[in-house]
């Protein structure tokens, strides 16, 4: 695909040393040359492919700044087109004024995700591949960044050519039996060939969307519900575990009246905590919202902290055991005996508490036993060690199409199962392959490339 317009950006974050400026399109080099005067040499549209020119920025007569120029030509750039990218000093002043200048001689500022966009429309990569460029730059932990390497690198796009050959297989003998309709002897697709065929895609495909769920934890963190009454020391121990004055501590009751959620690293591994408001019976219309909220953030969450004051630990418990139990019967609980400074050596006793559940003592406010209680949490998640050969889903749009199709060869199944005529058979089989095919952007609208690429930062 050939675009008639250049366009520019800076593809680098605020506040580094070094600042680059992006050019793509057919006057890429030629735009630049003009703003551009090298140290030595020949001119820049003059210059081979991968060439790194040291040079200055001119606006007329002024000098904006000394920079390096990297040269790339059609197709062998990032976009697929002729590229450039001036590397300035990080100034945000000096960046606009290049900026500036490129504009003025006829380039256009990027959209969101223009480049990347552009790369996928000149088949430089799929569009699962384009997607992970944005899981990539967003990824916070080695988990999220070998996930988003290896879906770059097409680890997921080789996983699903490979079950759209085996059904294009299944697809051309059912079709080519429908070309022979008036022999109904014939039959090139054996049918129990093709239902074995049928499972093992079947299977493929539910193991891809059992993995989101993984996924989704690892790139989104794991959702982690600090519950208790009012005053148990919550917002104290989440502002422990991120490091950070993130909520308001006060020895009034009913302080944090709505839900609030913050990620942490922790020993490589994702956690989203969610502080909830402190259960009681209120009547405070703003206060019962907030205890609502905190049930169904409980009901989401992977791994339940129970905060207890100890000093009334037991006493929580028995008032509240018949309200949060039931809720936490698939979860990770563990139960915190909060203000351990204040107890003065005193024994806890915890009645009716799951025995798969954990217990820990600790001082929120001194910070005490925090790092014992990371720990703990690292272990609750259980995440597997991830490879960057490991195939797993992490977008949403994948799963949707992932579902779809996971639909349509369970059909293909039960029609193979009924010996329904080819022609249904097909049509099932034609639908997976769409679903697939959807993935990687084989026949994907302008709608949904508008959706995903607006979504990416300027400058990629």
């Amino acid at each position: 695909m050939i675009f008639e317009d250049t366009i520019c950006a800076i593809a680098t974050a605020q506040g580094g040393a070094i600042g680059v400026v992006r050019v793509s399109g057919p006057e890429a080099i030629s735009k630049s040359n003009e703003i551009f005067c090298p140290a030595g040499g020949s001119a820049l549209v003059e210059r081979k492919p991968g060439s790194v020119v040291f040079g200055v920025i001119k606006d007329g007569e002024e000098i904006l700044d000394e920079v390096l120029v990297t040269l790339f030509r059609a197709p062998h750039s990032y976009t697929g087109e002729d590229s450039v990218e001036i590397s300035c000093h990080g100034s945000s002043y000096i960046l606009q004024r290049v900026l500036q200048l490129l504009i003025r001689k006829g380039c256009r500022l990027a959209a969101p995700g223009e480049y990347t966009q552009r790369a996928f429309l000149n088949g430089k990569m799929d569009l699962s591949q384009a997607e992970a460029v944005a899981d990539l730059i967003a990824s916070t932990s080695s988990a999220t960044h070998r996930m988003a390497m290896n879906q770059m690198r097409g680890g997921f796009s080789k996983e699903l050519a490979l079950l759209r050959d085996k059904l294009l297989h299944i697809t051309s003998l059912m079709e080519l039996e429908l070309d022979f309709s008036d022999h109904e002897e014939l039959e090139f697709a054996d049918r129990s060939e093709l239902m074995s065929l049928a499972e093992k895609i079947e299977y493929t495909i539910n193991g891809l969307c059992n993995s989101f769920s993984l996924g989704n934890a690892i790139k989104n963190g794991i959702p982690v519900a600090i519950i208790g009454e009012t005053n148990a020391g919550k917002s104290t121990l989440l502002n422990a575990l991120l490091n950070e004055e993130k909520a308001i501590v006060s020895s009034i009751h009913g302080t944090t009246r709505d839900v609030i959620e913050d990620t942490v690293n922790i020993d490589g591994v994702l956690f989203r905590f969610i502080d909830t408001a402190g259960i009681r019976e209120t009547h405070d219309e703003i206060e019962t919202i907030g205890i609502e909220r905190t049930f169904r953030k409980l009901e989401q969450a992977d791994i339940v902290l129970w905060v207890l004051d100890s000093l009334e630990a037991d006493m929580q418990i028995k008032q509240l055991s018949d309200k949060v139990l039931p809720l936490c019967e698939s979860k990770h609980l563990i139960f915190v005996l909060n203000k351990s400074d204040l107890n003065d050596g005193n024994e806890w006793v915890l009645n009716g508490i799951p025995s798969s559940a954990e217990v820990i003592r600790i001082s929120a406010k001194e910070k005490t036993n925090i790092d014992v209680l990371q720990r703990m949490l690292v272990k609750a998640a259980n995440l597997p060690s991830i490879s960057q050969n490991d195939v797993i889903v992490t977008n949403i749009r994948h799963y949707e199409a992932l579902t779809r199709a996971l639909e349509s060869i369970r059909r293909v199944k039960d029609g193979l199962s009924m010996q329904l005529s080819g022609d249904l058979v097909s049509q099932d089989l034609r639908e997976c392959i769409y679903h697939l095919s959807d993935i990687v952007g084989e026949v994907t609208t302008d709608d949904v490339l508008g959706n995903i690429f607006r979504n990416f930062c300027i400058g990629k």
